[in-house]
């Protein structure tokens, strides 16, 4: 079950973070900003071959005890990042890679509206409601 969802920024500012629990939403930001230190060390691994590259998942960023943290990038240096709970074993990387198609679909959209203003916070109820039946939500 995905249990957090981020978009950062390319300056690496949070532009939309979404956790399920509001409880544990300090927990969560903690494990996002953590994970943004392991995204630009995988980006920036052989400057060519990462610029090269067409693959824009970045895979498992790191796991603890109760989660598994992936990461992706898009081409313009924006980051999504996906919070899963580890005792779930059902997800496998197909599995994860469409969460973070449908997630860079629902973006796309978001930010193609002609009222977003490049860099500021996403507030959208379309994207709202993508991130919520990504996250079994709705």
């Amino acid at each position: 079950m995905v249990v957090c969802i981020a978009v950062i920024g390319k300056d690496n500012s949070p532009k939309y973070i979404k956790c399920a629990s509001e409880l544990t939403a300090l927990q969560f930001h903690y494990k996002v900003h953590t994970s943004i230190d392991i995204i630009e060390e995988k980006l920036n691994v052989g400057n060519k071959a990462a610029t090269d590259s067409k693959e824009l998942f970045l895979g498992l960023l790191y796991s603890t005890e109760e989660h598994k943290i992936f990461g992706y990038a898009t081409n313009t240096k924006v980051k999504f990042v996906v919070v899963l709970q580890s005792s779930n074993a059902s997800f496998r990387d197909n599995d994860v890679r469409m969460i973070f198609r449908k997630l860079h679909v629902a973006y796309s959209n978001a930010v193609c509206n002609p009222f977003y203003i490049p860099g500021d916070q996403i507030i959208s109820r379309s994207f709202e409601s993508s991130v919520n039946e990504i996250m079994g939500l709705a």
